[in-house]
């Protein structure tokens, strides 16, 4: 049985449920960069503190596929957040200007800082560092640009390749009509993710094996950090999108379910096959949980998510995620290759959970909103553009959608 909210109701709903959910997508990206037994930062040492080898092996594996799972969920909830409040009419230098203001100063801000902190390691000759500077860098198959600078960074190189698309994207996308259409697209989606995975595996070389991964760099390159094999990612949030604003979710798919759906996928990918945990393990779960929170919003049900702490954590995580190539790879190259007790080992993470939030708060308290506040305002127009790219629910109020973020391949 699908929701009976009506359209317009859906349509004039804010999401903070949503926007509380991104933090815990951020949050299992820091486990995962945690528990990383090779840090993508040369000479890559381990980063996971834990001495005890039976602890430090139960928490790589614990969160060996978390990163993933969180950077699928911010993709397909940035398809979903900017397709939720698209405007027809509304100028797509417009749209382009607030989305660059979302990601390239904080980019900028922290790039900054790692090619001082990394210098020597992470960074060596201008082929490399310029396209991390663009956020092209992931259009390289090479790790030394693709994972270059600032690792996690390399999440925002689909994402502008996202936004620059979904203008021509949302178009027919909005002239889709009926239940059929709408899962029958978002059917082809994961197929598509399914393909990706299926060409990396048996048409990709398998050799030279990556330094961080145990398939091949140009595997690890082509099956997750190519920003074009993320796009049915996106494109599914668009859908799942007009799902929800057309009132097709399924009742029964609800906040709970989603969980245990979540779960059950999570499982899925620590036994797959390396590569098909990227995606392909979690999506239909991914695609659950944002649709489920998504109508728990439009039916003004009660949720912990939409608590004003869990907003809160929800707006800085972009910049939460983003500076965790700062606060835990640098911070752990400072303690050198010791490895430390269960006590302190909790306490050196606790520090890195620490120093990236104060680093996340900064990011949005002090380049964040001042550059949205400063630039992000549209100018008057006098004549109305039909028929492109909308205005994403943060824009109102709620934060920011991700960009997650997230961190890639060993790095989240």
């Amino acid at each position: 049985m699908a929701s009976t909210t009506s359209p317009d109701a859906a349509k004039r709903a804010k999401l903070p449920s949503l926007t509380g959910l991104r933090f815990f997508a951020a949050l299992s990206v820091f486990f995962f960069h945690s528990s990383l037994t090779d840090s993508p930062i040369p000479p890559n040492a381990p980063i996971n503190p834990f001495a005890d080898a039976s602890i430090a092996d139960g928490f790589s594996t614990a969160f060996g596929k978390a990163g993933y799972l969180g950077v699928s969920f911010f993709f397909v909830l940035s398809g979903f957040v900017l397709a939720w409040a698209a405007k027809p009419g509304e100028r797509v230098t417009a749209f382009l200007r607030r989305r660059l203001l979302k990601i390239f100063p904080n980019h900028l801000v922290v790039f900054a800082a790692a090619m001082i902190l990394f210098a020597g390691s992470a960074v060596t000759g201008v082929a490399d560092w310029l396209p991390n500077l663009f956020l092209i860098h992931t259009w390289w198959p090479q790790p030394t640009v693709n994972l270059s600078v600032n690792p996690p960074s390399w999440s925002l190189g689909s994402e502008l390749l996202f936004y620059m698309l979904f203008p021509a994207l949302i178009v027919p996308i909005r002239r889709l009509r009926g239940r059929t259409a709408l899962w029958g697209w978002s059917a082809a989606m994961i197929a598509g993710m399914v393909a990706v995975q299926l060409i990396s595996t048996y048409l990709v070389p398998d050799t030279p094996k990556s330094t961080i991964t145990p398939i091949s760099g140009m595997q690890f390159w082509f099956g997750y950090l190519m920003p074009a094999g993320r796009l049915f990612e996106f494109v599914l949030g668009i859908l799942l999108a007009r799902v929800v604003l057309a009132g097709y979710w399924p009742r029964r798919v609800g906040f709970g379910v989603s969980l245990v759906l979540t779960v059950l996928g999570y499982a899925a990918a620590l036994v797959a096959p390396f590569q098909y945990g990227f995606v392909v393990a979690t999506i239909v779960p991914v695609a659950a949980l944002i649709g489920a929170t998504a109508q728990a919003d439009v039916d003004a049900r009660a949720t912990f998510l939409r608590s004003r702490p869990m907003v809160w954590l929800g707006e800085v995580s972009f910049g939460f995620y983003l500076v965790q190539g700062v606060t835990i790879f640098y911070l752990r190259s400072l303690l050198g290759e010791h490895t430390y007790g269960a006590p302190v080992a909790l306490l050196v993470i606790a520090g890195f959970f620490a120093a990236s939030l104060l680093g996340g708060w900064l990011l949005y308290r002090f380049v964040e909103m001042p550059a949205m506040r400063r630039f992000g305002r549209a100018r008057p127009r006098t004549q109305p553009v039909p028929d492109l790219a909308g205005t994403p629910y943060e824009d109102q109020g709620q934060g920011q959608a991700p960009v997650p973020a997230a961190a890639g391949g060993r790095t989240g």
